[in-house]
Parts: C-alpha cells; sequence; structure tokens
C-alpha cells in the first residue's frame, strides 16, 4: 500500500469515527505549527521504523508523544488476543490518555506505519506542561479525560471478565473497576463462543468466576481486588526511600481536597487508600446540593474530577494500599506508615482523611451476604443485579435518600427502613418530598431488621423486620439489601500512636485535645504535632461533602506552617 492510500484510509476511518463519537474535535485535536513549536522545549526527539511499537497495552507509557511526521495505528488488545482498531493519527496530533499523567500502564497499542518522527514528553514534564501552558495544556487535558471516558464506555484496553453477567462475585470486580474509572469487558460464557472455550480449557468451580484475562493472556479465577490492581497494573506503589512532604491517608473528597491544593503549591503529596478514589461520596447515584451544580452530579463524576486534577499537579495516588499503622517518632524527620503489603511510606506530615465506613448492624450472618445480597453503596452494577425485584433499603440519611430515589427508576419496590420516626432531623428536604412522591419507594418507620436467610451458593434469600412498637414480624422474599445506617471511623490503623480519639473513634483537634492545652495549634492539627485530621473522619466535623473539601483547602496552609517552622520542605 502507498504512503498516499494509507493517508487516505486514515482520513476516512477518522471521519467514520468523528460521526459516532460525541465531541471528537476535543477528543482528538490537532495542534497548529506554533503549538507544536511551544511544545518542543518539553520533550524530545524520537524516530520509529515502519510496524515499531512506540507503546503497548498492559505495559507502563513513556509520556505522551506529539507526532511530526507519519502515522501510528492504535488498536485496542485484549487478553483473549482480539484486536480492534480505534484510530490513526498523524501529524499535528498526539498520543496519550489519563495514565501518562503518573506513568501507569498503557491501555491501547500503538505501533508506526510507515516511518514516524515524535516528540516524546515524560510524564513529569507533561505535567508541568500542563501548568506553564495555561491555555494549551486544558485542551491537552481535556482531550486526555475524554480518551479515558471512551475507553471505559467501549471497555477497551482494561481486563476481560468471564462469568455470569448477574454473579455477586462480578459484581464486586465490576464496581471496583468502575470505581477506579479502569476500562474492563464482561462477556457471558452463555453466549460468548471465545468466554465458552476459555471456560471449558480452565474447568473453574463456581467459586473460580468470574475469569479474568488480562492483556498478557494471564488467568485469574476470582481474584481479590488487590490481586486484580497488580495484575492490570493500576497500584502505584512506594517509591524506595523518597520522603514526601504530606502523606494523605484516604482518597475521598477531603483527601483529594488536600492533594490537589497542597500539590499545586509544591509540595510533594501521595495519597493512599485501600479501595477507590472517592470514598463514600463517589458512590453516590446523585448529590443535588453540592455548590455551583444546580442540576447535580453523580458522586463519581464530582471525585473523579479531582482525582485527575490531583494527577495534574504531581500528586502520587497508591490504589488500592491499607494503611495498618502509624510511627509518630518521626525517625530521620518523618513519620512511618506501615503497609498491609509490607511496604512503609515516609513522610514529614500526616493528613488522616481516613472518613468513616456504614456501620454493620448486629445481625445474625450479615457477613455472610455481603457482596452476595447486602450492599453498602448503588450503583448502576448493583441496579443490574436487581433489576424488576423488590429490595429493602436500610436508613435515613443523605446517602440512604439518594439510593433509593436512584433504586427506584430500576426495581419493582424499595422497602425503605427507618429505625426512627421520621426522615426530617436525618435527611435535606428536597430529598424527602421526593421520596414521597415516588410511588414505588415505601417508608416503613420504627422498624428494624431482625434476621436473614439464604444459601451458601444463591446468597441471600430473604429478610425479616419487626415493628419497634409492636412484637409483630414480617418474612419477605428479598433478595438484595442496601445499608446506609450510619458510619464508624475509619481509624483502627491509629492504634497506639498517639492521636486522640473521641468516644466514638473520630480523631480530636485543635483545642478540643487536652494535649494541645496551652499552645496555638490549627484547628485541624491532631494531639501529635504534624499530624492533622480533616472530612468525616474528624470528631466534630459537618459530615458533607462540601465541608469535606473545605477542611482540605485549609489544612494546606497548617502543612506550610508546620514544615517551614520544624522541618526542611522536600527538594
Amino acid at each position: 500500500m502507498s504512503a498516499d492510500n494509507g493517508l487516505d484510509n486514515a482520513a476516512t476511518r477518522r471521519a467514520e469515527l468523528a460521526k459516532t463519537m460525541p465531541r471528537f474535535e476535543q477528543t482528538f485535536p490537532e495542534l497548529t505549527v506554533q503549538e507544536i513549536e511551544r511544545l518542543r522545549g518539553f520533550g524530545e526527539l524520537r524516530s520509529y521504523r515502519d510496524g515499531e511499537q512506540l507503546f503497548a497495552t498492559g505495559k507502563p507509557g513513556p509520556g505522551m508523544f506529539v507526532i511530526l511526521s507519519g502515522q501510528v495505528a492504535i488498536t485496542q488488545r485484549d487478553g483473549l488476543g482480539r484486536v480492534t482498531p480505534v484510530i490513526d493519527q498523524g501529524p499535528g496530533q498526539f498520543l496519550a490518555e489519563i495514565a501518562q499523567l503518573s506513568g501507569r500502564v498503557a491501555l491501547v497499542d500503538g505501533h508506526a506505519e510507515g516511518d514516524v518522527e515524535v516528540i516524546l514528553i515524560p510524564p513529569e514534564r507533561l505535567r508541568a506542561l500542563l501548568i506553564a501552558e495555561a491555555e494549551l495544556g486544558e485542551r491537552i487535558m481535556r482531550a486526555l479525560i475524554l480518551r479515558r471516558v471512551n475507553l471505559i464506555q467501549g471497555g477497551a484496553g482494561g481486563p476481560v471478565m468471564i462469568g455470569p453477567p448477574q454473579s455477586a462475585a462480578t459484581a464486586r470486580l465490576q464496581s471496583f473497576l468502575t470505581r477506579n474509572g479502569f476500562p474492563h469487558h464482561l462477556i457471558d460464557p452463555a453466549t460468548d463462543h471465545d468466554a465458552a472455550e476459555l471456560i471449558a480449557r480452565y474447568s473453574p468451580q463456581p467459586s473460580d468466576l468470574p475469569l479474568v484475562v488480562v492483556s498478557d493472556g494471564s488467568v485469574l479465577r476470582n481474584p481479590s481486588e488487590t490481586e486484580l490492581a497488580h495484575a492490570i497494573g493500576m497500584i502505584g506503589g512506594p517509591r524506595g526511600e523518597k520522603i514526601y512532604d504530606v502523606a494523605i491517608v484516604g482518597c475521598g473528597p477531603a483527601g483529594l481536597a488536600t492533594a490537589v491544593y497542597g500539590a499545586s503549591e509544591g509540595l510533594s503529596v501521595t495519597v493512599l487508600d485501600s479501595r477507590a478514589f472517592g470514598g463514600q461520596a463517589g458512590a453516590s447515584a446523585r448529590i443535588e446540593n453540592y455548590f455551583g451544580f444546580p442540576t447535580g452530579i453523580t458522586g463519581l463524576a464530582l471525585t473523579a474530577r479531582a482525582f485527575n486534577q490531583a494527577q495534574k499537579f504531581g500528586a502520587e495516588i497508591m490504589i488500592p494500599v491499607s494503611v495498618t499503622a502509624l510511627d509518630c517518632e518521626r525517625k530521620n524527620g518523618a513519620f512511618v506508615l506501615s503497609l498491609d503489603c509490607g511496604d512503609e511510606v515516609r513522610a514529614r506530615s500526616i493528613v488522616v482523611a481516613s472518613g468513616a465506613r456504614y456501620r454493620r448492624p448486629d445481625i445474625d450472618r450479615l457477613k455472610d451476604f455481603e457482596g452476595r445480597g447486602v450492599w453498602y453503596w448503588a450503583s448502576p452494577i448493583e441496579a443490574r443485579l436487581c433489576a424488576g425485584q423488590e429490595v429493602a433499603l436500610v436508613g435515613g440519611g443523605n446517602s440512604a435518600g439518594q439510593a433509593a430515589v436512584f433504586l427506584s427508576g430500576h426495581v419493582k419496590k424499595v422497602r425503605m427502613i427507618i429505625r426512627g420516626g421520621g426522615l426530617a432531623a436525618s435527611m435535606s428536604r428536597y430529598l424527602i418530598e421526593r421520596i414521597e412522591a415516588t410511588p414505588n419507594i415505601e417508608l416503613m418507620f420504627n422498624t428494624e431488621i431482625t434476621a436473614l436467610d439464604g444459601g451458601a451458593e444463591t446468597g441471600l434469600e430473604r429478610i425479616t423486620w419487626k415493628s419497634r412498637l409492636s412484637a409483630e414480624q414480617t418474612t419477605a422474599e428479598i433478595r438484595n439489601m442496601f445499608l446506609f445506617v450510619g458510619a464508624d471511623p475509619a481509624t483502627g490503623w491509629l492504634d497506639g500512636c498517639g492521636v486522640t480519639l473521641d468516644r466514638a473513634g473520630f480523631v480530636v483537634t485543635g483545642a478540643q485535645s487536652e494535649q494541645n492545652a496551652g499552645r496555638m495549634v490549627s484547628q485541624l492539627e491532631t494531639s501529635v504535632p504534624g499530624v492533622y485530621a480533616v472530612g468525616d473522619v474528624r470528631s466534630g466535623s459537618v459530615k458533607r461533602v462540601g465541608g469535606a473539601i473545605g477542611e482540605g483547602a485549609q489544612v494546606v496552609a497548617a502543612l506550610h506552617g508546620f514544615l517551614s517552622d520544624t522541618l526542611k520542605p522536600a527538594s
């Protein structure tokens, strides 16, 4: 094929893609000669021969490529060996998506079609470019985000899950990947020939499903979230003996706000979380009373923007990793965080933003059904599992109200079980009015769950509840129950480190702490100098997304003061 024919075919494919992809021009913009000249100082020239690979699925991406001459074909390749063309890019276009901000693994393949010359901008220089070139950086950042969105919507570049779509184990892994903004693809062995062949080859037991096929072709049997994250290269681990200016434990709204403001002001920042960015807020179906979003926004959309923003400014985010202990002795001027994997993270200051977890009521066999009919969040994945069914939802706060309204659009009926006699004390008025106006939501006041029943293979099958005003008990065939019944602070990892907690286990800060008596301290500083607490984990916080974000921004001033007064900041 001649070079001219190749260019013509690429142009034809782009034109076809533009017809089907919303915001195509923003997703794949073309840079002017002047803009390319402005980018040269951030990278270095590289040349590739015909057929040579620039980047590969599942391997760390080297950064952003700006094409000066030639064509690069972008293709999707899954673990089953199936290759699908995505787009061809030519002179004036750039190759990258949001993972290249932090040097994470590539989600697609790119290879040269003919000889190619590019400017390669590595991740740290790409972040510098986005900040130094405001207008151009905005266009590039928007394209990086839109490309990830398209990969997620198309299931391109991520692991392939093979198993029953209605499986609770499948829902667990899908929820984990979705909450972390990682593309994936689910295929049903009952309808897909390739999947059925793989099932036959591996002869899995029911407990082995879903099988997960990663980009290198290796197959995992119903992996844990951590096993899956390692296999797909999602975890960014600690880097040697590096000492950060601040380590933030918790990647919810408070932790993300601290990361964005701290990293944008020059602090070296790392954020650690055991599950996903966004915390409980990230699982909210819709937040309608957050400032600046009159039509509402999903918790995932709101916190994903902050997650990308933190990476833009250079914050290093480690997910999923669990912090097991904090050593406050400040060895060599640094606090030490111990991780469940055996590694350690060192930092000159600590921000506790680990939030709170939904409380587990004292109900027999509750743990047996967690992830198998008992859920602590309500996303489209869980809604798919119980479509057309009757479900129970326990709780009376805003999160419970948002979940009830969301589920009502997917299920036959929502039984909303509230221990108290009303909603006004714990729920916003707009949510109460919406719930009362929704015909398939039944409010059950002064009621509590007393028993759960089901099988080892089938999961939850029925629940029993009773009125708190009488001895009457009722049992119903309900296979899915959603729990939003208050929150317990996630502070177990602080045991023995000297940080004062209140009776409920929340972190005491500022003048509330007896250890701070007689000295000037930040409102957000704990009983240990250099350790701060923000968001839901802090005693006396307002337990709202807006409040958590405000505290995350506010604590950065205190961090600067502590670092400048007592320690030498990281170079």
